[in-house]
């Protein structure tokens, strides 16, 4: 079995790590200078299970969803599963998120780092309900007198470990499962992710492809999955004992629409207080964002962390976000 116990010298890891980054970098420029012609074919609406995009954490929405290279905590396993390797302890986590149309959409988490073995074990599993609604048909326009709801759910488990002590690798597989009616849908899909630390101010960078599967059948037709490649990074702008201010940046190249774009600031006082802001560009409705959060002592050495965000959400007005993080 392959273990980390011998690894290269200081110096072939720094060398490892530069040469990672460069390629990670020339990566992002690849994806960034696509040529116009190619990124102008949107292919919207055609991919099913899109309760995939939605997110899991309100600390990444608070700042407009540019977290790819932030993520460093139980959330991990859906954003980039490398970053899945910050987690010194155990984590557990709740999500719900309050969207237009009362459709509900809930999260929960749970991390384990893995002492035996080494790495961090993530677990996460999403729900997603449209509510009871009345059942139309051509000929029974008033309703039939059922109802019915959509329903999606997916489960996943994902793994991270250092490969330096820089540069981490992460991979999740996840169950999807689609329900509507009196029919069904099912797949499974997977996620790979990298992440660089420099050491400098806290500046990472990092890569993550997700949602890499089979086609959805519902019915008769097929459906693929909402597959994204993201890349991003982010530093310390201000890096104080009692203020930190972080700056994160992300670009996205969804199977399904044009690039995307993601910026966010994170701004902690005295390693409690944050607040949080955003923009996404590009997006079919969507502007900016905000939030906040609380980091409260929990036991003995563990940490309670509440976050809210809130998202303009264009002509379906707003969404708000709410995550319960417990670290012990």
């Amino acid at each position: 079995m392959f273990t980390v116990n011998s690894q290269p010298s200081r110096r072939s890891r720094s060398r490892i790590g530069l040469v990672l980054a460069a390629w990670l970098a020339f990566a992002c420029l690849l994806v960034a200078g696509a040529p116009s012609d190619v990124a102008a074919q949107a292919k919207v609406g055609t991919t099913g299970a899109q309760f995939l995009e939605l997110g899991v954490s309100a600390r990444s929405m608070g700042m407009g969803g540019a977290f790819t290279a932030v993520a460093d905590d139980i959330s991990a396993v859906y954003y980039n599963p490398a970053g899945l390797t910050s987690l010194l302890g155990r984590e557990v986590m709740f999500t719900y998120i309050d969207m237009p149309a009362d459709v509900q959409f809930g999260f929960a988490g749970l991390g384990v780092p893995l002492e035996s073995i080494g790495g961090v074990l993530g677990i996460g599993v999403y729900a997603l309900t449209s509510g009871e609604m009345i059942e139309r048909t051509f000929s029974h326009g008033q309703g039939t007198g059922r109802t019915f709801a959509w329903n999606d759910l997916a489960f996943s488990v994902g793994y991270g470990r250092y490969l330096t002590d820089r540069f981490s690798i992460g991979f999740t597989v996840r169950y999807i499962g689609e329900f509507v009616h009196d029919y069904s849908a099912s797949s499974w899909s997977a996620d790979v992710g990298v992440n660089y630390a420099t050491g400098y101010r806290g500046f990472k960078l990092a890569m993550a492809i997700s949602n890499f599967g089979p086609d959805l059948k519902m019915i008769d037709d097929d459906y693929p999955l909402p597959i994204n490649f993201r890349f991003g990074g982010t530093i310390n702008v201000v890096d104080g004992l009692d203020h930190v201010v972080t700056l994160a940046a992300e670009g996205s190249h969804p199977a399904d629409n044009l690039e995307k774009y993601n910026t966010g600031l994170e701004y902690t006082f005295k390693e409690k207080f944050i607040l949080r802001a955003g923009s996404r560009f590009n997006y079919d409705a969507d502007g900016i964002t905000a939030g906040g959060g609380l980091r409260l002592p929990f036991g003995d050495e563990g940490e309670m962390r509440v976050d809210y965000a809130y998202q303009d959400f264009g002509i379906l007005t707003e969404v708000h976000r709410f995550t319960l993080a417990l670290a012990f």
